[in-house]
């Protein structure tokens, strides 16, 4: 991460939040990062925690910018990019956003056009430090900028390239969602337990333990999860049957249901946003 850059936020939500302290952790000065918000109880919050810039100001915040994050809901995000057109039009910093349903076309046009645009869909556990994101960069991104958007969000996770801006919506419904699915799970888990016998407490901090602990094996063992699956169970044994009871039941075609079914919504939420900006 070029540390000599001036990253500004426009936002100072959770997910700004959970960027900044990403970056911070691994060493880039606070003083080189800006953040706007109209509320001054986030302001405060933010630099006492931080120890980084603040103004209730867009304008002034995206005229420090190198590189410039947009971390505002979609639904206000036509009245901010052409409050800050001007500014950007003039300084030209790589434009970055993590604002669901928005094209990059569409903010290339709010901005005032030609603009270098990262389009982000970070996930929820980025605010521990554990998230997972696909990036999408137009045309006028130059390798350099890769790196360095690359670098931001590596802070908080991991970080996947996308050569199709569409494949956005697949990614949602991957990582974007996918918490919630894995909640879903341990809500289930926690529940069977404890009508089995297990206090609430006993059964909650063992399935979060064996979750984290399957992630971690899938994340560092050389084998697919198909062995992983196959190397827990034993021919006749508990974990076979469980695992057949999923499978007669349906699981795997319900996952791609549940999987294709985030993807369309994505889609028709990205075209819904678009015609109401229109």
């Amino acid at each position: 991460m070029n540390t000599a850059q001036t990253i500004s936020f426009i936002g100072a939500g959770n997910m700004a939040n959970s960027i900044i302290g990403g970056m911070v952790a691994q060493q880039f000065p606070a003083a080189n990062i800006w953040v706007s918000s109209p509320e001054d109880k986030h302001l405060t919050a933010i630099r006492d925690q931080y120890g980084v810039n603040g103004t209730t100001d867009n304008r002034h915040c995206a005229k420090q910018a190198d590189i410039l994050i947009l971390a505002v809901k979609p639904q206000v995000m036509r009245d901010i990019c052409q409050e800050i057109a001007p500014v950007v039009q003039n300084t030209r910093p790589l434009i970055i956003s993590i604002a669901a349903g928005l094209e990059t076309d569409t903010l290339d046009q709010w901005l005032g056009g030609h603009l270098p645009i990262v389009r982000c869909m970070p996930n929820t556990p980025a605010l521990v430090g554990r998230g997972a994101a696909g990036l999408y960069a137009t045309e006028s991104v130059t390798a350099e900028q890769k790196v360095a958007a690359e670098a931001i969000f590596n802070s908080i996770g991991i970080v996947t390239w996308l050569d199709d801006e569409a494949l956005l919506h697949s990614v949602t419904a991957l990582s974007g969602s996918g918490p919630a699915y894995f909640f879903l799970m341990l809500e289930a888990l926690e529940s069977a337990a404890t009508d089995a016998g297990l206090t609430a407490e006993t059964a909650r901090s063992l399935a979060i333990q064996t979750m984290a602990g399957a992630a971690e094996m899938a994340a560092t063992s050389p084998h697919d999860p198909a062995q992983l699956k196959r190397n827990v169970m034993s021919p006749g044994g508990t974990t076979e049957r469980a695992i057949q009871t999923f499978e007669d039941g349906g699981l795997r075609e319900l996952v791609r249901k549940a999987f294709d079914a985030a993807a369309l919504r994505s889609r028709e939420l990205s075209d819904q946003l678009g015609k109401a900006q229109d």
